[in-house]
């Protein structure tokens, strides 16, 4: 393709519709048809990222290759196309507003009255732009936060009225909406989308295509009534039902040829559907899966969207190894060691989750000593690793107040500490490692044979490490450190040999697990639960 084409997509009526997913199913239609595309996401928060955002606030924090903490939907789009964002990718209020007030400061706008119009517009517009010109993409596709009518949503709906008028057929803008069903009068309602797709045009912005979300499947006269009231062709008003699984709305979409219509619309040649096969086989052997897996969560947070890319890195790893994982959230605040076997009996296989902070730690601890002391496959991330490694100081190498140095600055034995080279930075954020870092495997560990190679890269986020002057003590003990980053020699995993599946990971393999390759650590977990459930029965 000569230059980049742009897609937009945005929200009306309610947010949660699933822009993200629809952003997604979009860009895997056209990589499909072997356009090279990619996703990106405006936050009209004013956080300058998501990473100090509490995850009940929005959902996981997500991390990129290059160690930038980002939007959960940074997760679908990778998870749906395999392709591998950046910073870039990106952008809230706070990061656009920053960067104006930096310019402004070193005097880049020549004393000019610094306004949302152009100098904010023109720097989001300066964002859309940039991805599709360093990378020659075909397509760019554009998902704005929030929804139409929200006050901090203007500049970006401003900046995408431009870029439409500016590009021409270039650009596309999509528009998901919901058609609520009144169950007294047993009726599908058009009227909310209606008053929001005025709402997009009172900002100078008529869509291309309406995506309509709903719980009950939308007949062909409601279809030409929203395509006649909202000035939208009739083929350009697609459905999006409620599905079992997020991943069949690809073929939903392809289905209702929101791919074609998108092409045709831009001037691109429609040509041949692709099959989509691997993605069809992936769904069928999701279908056919029917024996369940039982795996508990232990954490903090009661919130599905907290641990987003665990529950679908498990939910893909069940389906390769053909049982539906059902994941059940165990609060570990509520945890003793009183209450820890009935809470845990029904589970074939234990994640001890991420976190930051001090809430719920010991309940992590239990959980920890239980499911190793009755070899329960456990998978530890992040935190959950520490947790797994302190609980093994304290019962094991019988260093009672063995802790983390976040929890307690006065342990005598903090097996996990904050790094040297970190302790005098003080900006939140600064002190982390994030994004990708090297690790070499242990050759003849449990996980070189996972793994399968010597040389890893996985992704960060944490500030305080396992605590390498204890090293010798652990190995002798029987929890052996098998990876381990090259430049700093910092212990990236641990597992106990010994048992079934007691490994973890100081880093988040969950970030870098995608539908067509699921991670093989989440495979080799689930088959070990899976074989532990059968022992049992």
């Amino acid at each position: 393709m000569a230059e980049t084409k742009y897609i937009f997509v945005t929200g009306g009526v309610a947010s949660s519709l699933g822009k993200g997913i629809i952003s997604s199913s979009i860009g895997k239609l056209l990589q499909a048809r072997g356009y090279n595309i990619t996703i990106q996401k405006f936050d009209p928060y004013i956080n300058i990222d998501p990473g100090t955002l509490n995850p009940y606030e929005h959902g996981e924090c997500y991390v990129t290759v290059d160690g930038h903490e980002a939007d959960l939907d940074l997760g679908h789009y990778e998870r749906f196309t395999g392709i591998q964002t950046t910073k870039a990718n990106n952008l809230t209020t706070g990061r656009i507003y920053k960067a104006v007030i930096d310019k402004e400061r070193r005097g880049d706008y020549l004393g000019k009255t610094i306004q949302v119009i152009p100098h904010i517009t023109d720097e989001i517009k300066r964002n859309v732009m940039l991805l599709g010109k360093k990378n020659n993409y075909d397509f760019v596709i554009t998902e704005i936060g929030g929804t139409v009518g929200d006050i901090e949503g203007l500049p970006f709906l401003e900046s995408i009225r431009q870029l439409k008028w500016e590009l021409g057929k270039r650009a596309l803008c999509v528009h998901l909406t919901y058609i609520p069903y009144l169950a007294a009068a047993k009726e599908l309602k058009t009227k909310p989308t209606q008053h929001s797709v005025k709402e997009l045009q009172s900002v100078g912005i008529q869509p291309d295509i309406l995506v309509l979300r709903t719980e009950h499947p939308i007949n062909d006269n409601i279809r030409k009534k929203v395509a006649n009231f909202c000035n939208v062709d009739a083929d350009a008003v697609v459905q999006s039902v409620d599905m079992p699984t997020i991943y069949e709305v690809p073929v939903r979409m392809q289905e209702q040829k929101l791919d074609e219509t998108i092409l045709r619309k831009m001037g691109e040649p429609v040509g041949e559907t692709p099959t989509l096969g691997p993605w069809r086989s992936f769904l069928e052997r999701r279908h056919k899966a029917t024996e369940i897996v039982n795996i508990g969560l232990v954490g903090k947070y009661d919130l599905q969207d907290a641990y987003k890319s665990i529950l679908e890195s498990l939910s893909q790893a069940g389906t390769y190894n053909d049982y539906k994982v059902k994941t059940t959230f165990i609060n570990s605040e509520k945890i003793t060691e009183d209450n820890v076997a009935e809470k845990l009996k029904d589970m074939d296989g234990i994640v001890i989750c991420p976190g930051f902070g001090q809430r719920g730690i010991e309940g992590k601890i239990v959980a920890a000593h239980y499911t190793r002391t009755h070899d329960i496959p456990t998978f530890g991330i992040c935190l959950g690793m520490q947790m797994m490694v302190i609980e093994f100081a304290r019962n094991v190498l019988g260093y009672e107040d063995a802790n983390s140095r976040e929890m307690d600055e006065k342990t005598e034995h903090n097996v996990i500490d904050i790094m040297e080279d970190q302790k005098n930075i003080t900006n939140m954020g600064g002190t982390m490692r994030l994004g990708a870092y090297e690790c070499i495997l242990k050759q003849g560990s449990r996980v070189f044979d996972i793994y399968k190679k010597e040389y890893i890269q996985e992704r960060h986020r944490h500030r305080y490490e396992f605590n390498n002057d204890f090293e010798q003590e652990y190995e002798k003990a029987g929890m052996k450190c098998v990876g381990r980053n090259p430049e700093s020699n910092l212990i990236e995993i641990v597992e106990i040999p010994g048992l079934k599946w007691y490994i973890g990971t100081q880093f988040h393999p969950e970030y870098s697990s995608t539908v067509l390759h699921p991670h093989p650590l989440f495979l080799d977990f689930i088959k070990k639960a899976i074989e532990n459930k059968k022992s049992k029965n």
